[in-house]
This record gives structure tokens, C-alpha cells and sequence, in this order.
């Protein structure tokens, strides 16, 4: 066997001859089993489908009206009609793609004699699709894989070179053309991906049954939507091996529950720390484990720090909007905070959406004598939305009436459908990796705290969510001065006090371009800092990890990019460098509060709200 194998290698290796050991891990070797498992396949895949199906016969699935399909048909409708306006126009650009499949071809053919020749077109830079040796050294999958680069390149071109598009349609255009070319990928594919291949002939389909099996489990824990899992979920568990950081909740409404923590300093700041997280997921992002733990991290440089733990919504809050979250929210928490310290000035961060609703809140308190928030932290939060990113794909009128019709027949937006939006933001990391390693290899995600969190999806209640979409990403109000709260027009230039104004460079969900433009609208002096990495990695980056970068500079003037080339970079994380900026708002100090002095522990840290399912 070893001098067959030789020579065989011998003769593939000079491209003269048939090469057997190519071909041999792709040949069923127990046919009679091979068919059996098809058939348990067949079996588990008809389970999957009776958990898609069973909600809806039973009506507790009404049909969408919410979906991004007809708007993606509406959008490529329009791209089309671009490109057949005109005969010589469309002529051209099948020209393009008949001449980039000819390349492939022909150095297909030259690959017999030659095997050294050049491929035409290369995957992108940290593509990880086609990472396995048989893309590159198997001819068929080979030329699988140039054809489709091909395709999609030319699909993405077509929108690029589409200069009768409006930017919002140029947008969706490029947003849609992308799931579609990545949806069907020759990777996505048993028959045309060597690597699931060889392991469904290996293991002689073996992985197909448990993928099916791993597919209709996870639509049944979806309740009738899939909820592609992207973690294993039990090797987690909140309260003991996640969100551990000592505290309490000290004070409780229908809203939120403010967690104090426990000081793990003899002296700490005079002023306290309240942390606004989003609603949209929970706050452990913050306290992920002990290493990660921004919130431990704080805590353990002086600050007494609150956290809102909002709650996640059904029904009942259908008419919670801005004002409630506001109210009940932010004001509760200084409230609570004052109760708890005695101090009424505090310093405030906001993280992403948390971030927008403390900048609406601050500005509602730029109009009072009372400015009981004294520095502000936006962590990745935008408040413009000219530049928002494709989020914005999701938001025009005909969709956001989709939208509120089916959050006013409940009361609330269901979990899932904000986790598959921003899901689709990263399909090619967030969604394609996992549906081929689930679903096709059959194996189970590895452990992975921050996709446990990303997976651990809230609500949104009916009144709070449809505010949110129409004055921030339809209609951008905020920065325009037209946002309404609690009768008054808002204006972010009344918030003057000191501001840290953190961006992430990959950021795919408030892009830094973004947050970057919305630091001019502020009344105030405002510290803008960029980091590396993205919406969560960046932000959750601490200093003992010793990853990445950040960079800091002058005043928010002229672009990014040129704000970018003047600013200094700092290796590693830039939590220090905040909390030597916090600090400096006011260095002085006091004793440590300690937990439950002033207010009684209801419940140990993290609370109940952070429990609850969506």
C-alpha cells in the first residue's frame, strides 16, 4: 500500500496520471450503512420540520408581514432595472462575468499539465471558507470555489457600478447581494465542500443524523424559529461561573434592578459610577467572568459602581417608551445611587443603546437647574444615525409599519429577531460557520461565554422599540434637535458636561465613522478614543489581556481618517487611560461604601430580571 501510494503521489504530483489517492477519502466504503443513516437523516430532518410547522398549525406563529425578503426583492428589483435600462449596459456586464468564468476554465484545463499555474481570482484576506487543502489542491472543488468567487465578485461589482442608485438603495443592494453570495457558497455544501464531504464518507453520514437531530432541537428550543446555537449553553451558568462579581440589588421596579457592588478598595472615588447597559441583551457583557470583568475591573480602581439590570419585557410593558425608561430607569438609578452614598453627582456610562438613551436623558437635563450627572461615558453609542451601517437596512416606513403591526398584536418584539438582525450584520462569522459545524458536521459549538451572552436575547417592548427605530434610524432625530421627550424638543448641545466618547475600528453595529460624527453635536468638551477590534471585543478588551490598541488625539475635527493620522496609538486596552480620565473629573476620595449599609441587599448580584427567558 505505502509504493502504490508513492507512486500514485508521484504521478498526481507531475499532473501526468490518475491520482487514486485524491479520490479515495471521498468514496463511501459501507454502502449498506451509508443508506441507513440516510435514512435516520430523513427521519430527524422530518422532526425539524413538524417543530417548524407545529406553532404555525397551531397558530402560535402568525405569518410575518415584518420580513426582509420582500424589501430584498424590491431592492434587487431596482438594481436590475438599473443594469437592463440599457441594452450595452447589460450586454457589458454579462461580458464581465462570461469572461471571469472563461478565466477559470481555461486555467482549469491548464492545471492538467501544469499544476503550478495561477488561479485567477484568490479568496479575500481572512476568508476561512476555503482553508482546506482540497479547494486549492482538488480540481473539482478547485474550480468550484473560482467560479463562485467569480460570481459573487461580479454580484457585488454590479451594485458598485450601479451609479443610478440612491445611496439607501446602493446600501441595501450591497447589504442583500452579500447574504446571498454568502448563503451559497459552495463551502455551505456537503457535496461541495471537501472537507464535510470526506467526514459524511468518513464517518458514513453519521454527522448528517446528529446535524438534524442538533437542527430540530434547536427549532423546538426556538419554539418554531430557529435558534442556531453558537455556544454550548451548558457550560454556563449566570450567577456562578458568569456575572460573579460581588454585589447586591439594592432597589427594584417593573423596570430594572439597580446591583450595587461591593468595594474592593479601602478609599474609592467621592463620585460614584452608574452604568447604563442596553436593553438589548443583557449587562453581563460587563461582568462576563473575573478576567473580563470590566465591571470587577472598575471596582477594584476605587469606583462604587451601579449597574441597571433591566428586565426583560412582555405584555405587560407594551407601553413602556423613552420616557419610562428615562424615568424609571436612568432617574430611578440616581435616585438609587444618591440613597445609597449620599453623593447626588455621579459619573455615568452608557454602552451602545444605553449610550443614546443616556446622551436623550442628558440633554433633557441640560434644560434644568439640576445636573446631577457630572462626566458621561458612551461606550460604542450613536446618537447621529446618518452614517449608522447596515442596520439601517431593516428601517424604511413600509418596514417599521411591518414592524410596529407585529409588536402592537403582542406587546413586544421577540428576542430572535434582534439577535438574527445583528446576526446578519456577520453572517460569514456569525451564522454560516455555525450552521455548517451544527447542522452538516453534526458537532457541537465550542464553550464560548461572549456568544452565550450574544445568545442569551431580550425582548423589546412595543412603545420603546418603534421610538427607537423612528427618531434614531429613520428619522434622526436626536442630532437634528427634533427629538420630543416628555414635552420638550431635545438638543444635544445643552449636554456641556465632560464626555469620553469611546468607538470601535470594526465596529459593524455603531460604526466609528458614526460615533465619531455624533461627538460634534455635544455642548461640551469631548474626549473621542478609538479602539481596536469590535462592538464587544474592543469595549470588553482589559488591560491583562494585553490585546489590541487605541488611539486617542485632538478634537473631533475635518474625518476620521484624518483625525486618525494625527492621534497617537497606545498598545493594549484603554481602560486605564478612561479611568485616568474619570478620575481627574474629581480625584477626591472617600471611605469605601460598603454593600448594604445604607440600603439593604434584596437579592445577591446578579439579581432576578437578568434570569428572565426570552
Amino acid at each position: 500500500m505505502a509504493d502504490t501510494t508513492e507512486g500514485a503521489g508521484s504521478a498526481g504530483a507531475s499532473g501526468n496520471g490518475f491520482d487514486p489517492a485524491r479520490v479515495e477519502p471521498f468514496l463511501v466504503k459501507n454502502p449498506e450503512q451509508f443508506a441507513l443513516n440516510l435514512a435516520h437523516m430523513v427521519e430527524e430532518a422530518g422532526k425539524a420540520a413538524a417543530a417548524w410547522s407545529g406553532p404555525r398549525e397551531r397558530g402560535e406563529i402568525a405569518p410575518s408581514t415584518a420580513s426582509p425578503m420582500a424589501d430584498m426583492v424590491r431592492t434587487f428589483s431596482k438594481l436590475t432595472e438599473y443594469w437592463l435600462s440599457e441594452p450595452q449596459r447589460a450586454f457589458e456586464a454579462q461580458t464581465r462575468l462570461f469572461a471571469g468564468f472563461m478565466s477559470v476554465w481555461g486555467a482549469a484545463a491548464q492545471k492538467l499539465h501544469q499544476p503550478a499555474t495561477p488561479t485567477p481570482v484568490q479568496p479575500q484576506r481572512g476568508d476561512k471558507r476555503f482553508q482546506d487543502e482540497d479547494w486549492s489542491r482538488h480540481a473539482f472543488f478547485d474550480f468550484l470555489k473560482q467560479v463562485y468567487l467569480v460570481a459573487s465578485n461580479w454580484a457585488e461589482d454590479l451594485v458598485d457600478k450601479a451609479d443610478g442608485l440612491d445611496p439607501l438603495t446602493r446600501q441595501k443592494a450591497r447589504f442583500y447581494v452579500k447574504q446571498v453570495t454568502q448563503a451559497v457558497s459552495p463551502s455551505n455544501f456537503v457535496l461541495t465542500n471537501p472537507e464535510l464531504f470526506r467526514e459524511t464518507v468518513a464517518t458514513n453520514g453519521e454527522n448528517l443524523v446528529r446535524g438534524m437531530r442538533m437542527l430540530a432541537e434547536d427549532i423546538a428550543a426556538g419554539r418554531g424559529e430557529l435558534k442556531l446555537r453558537q455556544s454550548d449553553a451548558s457550560r454556563f451558568r449566570i450567577g456562578d461561573n458568569i456575572a460573579t462579581t460581588e454585589g447586591g440589588v439594592v432597589a427594584r421596579n417593573d423596570l430594572v434592578e439597580v446591583i450595587q457592588y461591593a468595594p474592593a478598595t479601602e478609599k474609592v472615588l467621592k463620585r460614584p459610577l452608574l452604568i447604563v447597559p442596553p436593553w438589548i441583551n443583557k449587562y453581563y457583557i460587563l461582568d462576563l467572568n473575573p478576567q473580563k470583568s470590566f465591571i470587577r475591573w472598575a471596582v477594584e480602581q476605587g469606583h462604587t459602581v451601579f449597574v441597571l439590570s433591566w428586565v426583560n419585557p412582555d405584555e405587560r410593558h407594551a407601553q413602556a417608551g423613552w420616557e419610562d425608561y428615562i424615568r424609571d430607569g436612568i432617574r430611578f438609578g440616581l435616585d438609587v445611587v444618591e440613597q445609597a452614598t449620599g453623593e447626588r453627582e455621579v459619573n455615568a456610562i452608557g454602552y451602545c443603546v444605553g449610550g443614546t438613551l443616556l446622551a436623550a436623558a442628558l440633554a433633557l437635563e441640560g434644560q434644568t437647574n439640576s445636573r446631577r450627572i457630572q462626566s458621561a461615558t458612551f461606550f460604542t453609542a450613536q446618537v447621529d444615525f446618518t452614517h449608522a451601517g447596515d442596520l439601517k437596512v431593516f428601517v424604511d416606513e413600509e418596514q417599521m409599519e411591518a414592524i410596529e403591526t407585529a409588536m402592537n398584536a403582542k406587546g413586544f418584539l421577540d428576542g430572535s429577531k434582534m439577535a438574527s438582525a445583528f446576526n446578519m450584520l456577520r453572517a460569514g462569522d456569525l451564522i454560516w460557520p455555525y450552521v455548517v459545524n451544527n447542522y452538516l458536521r453534526g458537532k457541537e459549538p465550542q464553550p464560548f461565554d461572549l456568544l452565550y451572552w450574544n445568545s442569551d436575547s431580550t425582548r423589546m417592548t412595543a412603545a420603546n422599540h418603534a421610538f427607537y427605530l423612528r427618531n434614531c434610524y429613520l428619522e434622526n432625530n436626536l442630532s437634528r434637535g427634533e427629538m420630543i421627550l416628555e414635552g420638550k424638543r431635545l438638543s444635544l448641545a445643552d449636554i456641556t458636561v465632560p464626555i469620553y466618547n469611546l468607538a470601535t475600528r470594526e465596529d459593524h453595529i455603531a460604526p466609528a465613522r458614526s460615533v465619531f460624527e455624533g461627538s460634534r453635536f455635544f455642548g461640551g468638551p469631548v474626549k473621542f478614543v478609538l479602539a481596536a477590534s469590535g462592538h464587544i471585543a474592543g469595549v470588553v478588551n482589559p488591560p491583562s489581556a494585553n490585546k489590541y490598541q487605541f488611539w486617542s488625539g485632538g478634537k473631533v475635527e475635518s474625518t476620521l481618517e484624518t483625525w486618525l493620522d494625527q492621534a497617537t496609538a497606545t498598545p493594549g486596552s484603554w481602560w486605564p487611560h478612561w479611568h485616568a480620565w474619570v478620575a481627574a473629573q474629581d480625584p477626591n476620595t472617600v471611605d469605601a461604601r460598603k454593600l448594604g449599609a445604607s440600603m439593604a441587599v434584596l437579592i445577591p448580584a446578579p439579581g432576578t430580571y437578568v434570569h428572565l427567558q426570552a
